[in-house]
């Protein structure tokens, strides 16, 4: 791609995770039998009349403020206005030339600044089934409607072009994914469809400032998707820039078993949506007191907290970091177990591995956890003032995952307390190194095997409760003697 430079620009729609819909009274909920989750506002009946969603609109402003966009004081609705069977009032609630927020930006990790055009709020449309063909409309059998969808509030997010690699893109997605999910504004499932990405992609000339033809690309379902799709148009439109032909301006649907895409439809003149002001909707004003009272319930957002343990008193890996900020459930809960007088790397090793590892194998998230921050931080304590092992840890870890006891009462009752008087072990590992004579010979001989061989028969015949650098320093002592 040397001689090519390539511009991304991304339309981010985020399905917002409100107990009703946007303009009537219907539940929101995913999985409902078809068509059950419907009344004469949101499938468009004569003489029904819409009601903003109070919740759906301030989750939204909170949003753009986590965006860094400016928030438009006075904003409307508008009509637009389309047909397709999963559309039922034949145009969309939506908002055209003012919406609420606009003019914001994204840091990436990788360091590219992306802007952000505008943020706004429009009502979700249907569901189309294409039976016969996986989905497909071409040569299906037929079209099944479900309206369950219709009405959802739905937030878009439009980006500047400012995206220049496939990767990057899918970055993009990444962190617009981790910020509504910290703000709990959306569950962010793309495999729900609660988040959904059109992707615009053109190729111009290194040094050229004019864009090249833009193609739109639809039906990517996940973050590789994008990525795959974007990365297949890329090789696309350099092959018919270098053969001295235009790409057309069309949409074109990405195929997740190929990894190609498609034309669907040319885009060579602009849609007209004949926009016009929603007449059943007054145009909204934001109060400067209401904006200050959702600006001060924005969360620490992914990208603060990330600085935040990279710094002391954590000072983590970035690596750590990134997991730790990836989901706010899993950050807090960290956080907390720290706050429990616990080494933050210990809390981190623990709670990204041996906890998120138990859940996910249970098919659980952080919040189903039997196991509180306090008590994961008793577990810890008690390795730490060496009343147990780090393997012992591990065994009363298991218990109190299972049955939600904490760490001390399962030690008392298990008789799991570490081994640390000298004496007693001494006499046990005298008995253990007499009765391995080939073992002293071999540490003798320089093989360092031996000493790990004997700590490990310590370990076997004190069911792990010796305390592990006391045995080391015992078993040493007495080779040397031997």
């Amino acid at each position: 791609m040397a001689d090519f430079e390539t511009v991304i620009g991304l339309e981010v729609h985020v399905e917002m995770a409100t107990v009703s819909k946007l303009f009537c009274g219907c539940p929101t909920k995913f999985g409902a039998p078809p068509n059950t989750h419907v009344c004469p506002v949101c499938l468009g009946l004569p003489g029904v009349l819409p009601v903003l969603n109070r919740q759906a609109l301030e989750w939204a402003v909170m949003t753009g403020l986590a965006l860094g966009c400016t928030i438009s004081p006075r904003f409307k609705f508008d009509r637009k206005h389309y047909y397709y069977p999963d559309l039922p009032k034949n145009f969309q609630i939506s908002q055209y030339d003012i919406p609420f927020a606009r003019d914001g930006h994204l840091d990436l990790a990788s360091g590219r600044k992306v802007r952000i055009h505008r943020v706004h709020l429009e009502e979700d449309a249907g569901k189309l089934i294409h039976e016969g063909t996986a989905g497909q409309i071409g040569g299906g059998t037929a079209a099944l409607v479900d309206y369950n969808r219709t009405g959802i509030p739905l937030m878009e997010i439009v980006s500047e072009p400012d995206l220049r690699q496939p990767a990057e893109a899918a970055e993009y997605l990444r962190e617009i994914q981790r910020i509504v999910r910290y703000l709990r504004v959306s569950d962010g499932n793309m495999e729900e469809g609660s988040l959904r990405c059109d992707a615009n992609i053109s190729l111009r000339p290194v040094g050229e400032a004019k864009l090249g033809a833009k193609v739109e690309i639809k039906n990517m379902n996940s973050f590789r998707g994008v990525e795959r799709a974007l990365e297949h148009e890329e090789i696309r439109q350099k092959e018919l820039l270098l053969a001295g032909k235009v790409p057309a301006m069309e949409t074109r649907l990405f195929n997740e078993e190929t990894g190609e895409t498609r034309s669907m439809r040319g885009k060579e003149g602009a849609h007209d949506y004949r926009y016009f002001p929603e007449p059943d909707l007054l145009p909204f004003t934001m109060s400067p007191d209401r904006l200050e009272k959702i600006r001060k319930g924005i969360p620490e957002l992914p990208a603060e907290r990330n600085r935040k343990l990279l710094a002391p008193p954590y000072s983590l890996s970035e690596y750590d970091a990134q997991v730790l900020t990836s989901d706010r459930a899993v950050g807090d809960y960290f956080e907390a177990v720290v706050a429990g007088g616990v080494a933050a790397k210990s809390a981190c090793n623990w709670v990204t591995t041996e906890l998120l590892g138990a859940l996910k194998a249970a098919g659980q998230g952080i919040g189903d956890s039997r196991i509180t921050p306090g008590e994961m931080s008793s577990l810890l304590r008690l390795i730490g003032d060496g009343t147990i092992s780090g393997k012992i840890a591990k065994t009363v870890f298991a218990e109190m995952f299972k049955t939600g006891k904490k760490a001390a009462d399962i030690v008392r009752e298990q008789g799991l307390t570490q081994i640390a008087d000298e004496g007693a072990l001494r006499t046990d590992i005298e008995k253990i190194v007499a009765a391995n004579p080939r073992s002293i010979a071999d540490f003798k001989a320089g093989k360092q095997q031996a000493l790990g061989f004997l700590i490990g028969q310590v370990m076997k015949a004190t069911q792990g409760k010796a305390n592990p650098g006391l045995a080391n320093k015992l078993v040493k002592e007495i080779l040397e003697k031997s």
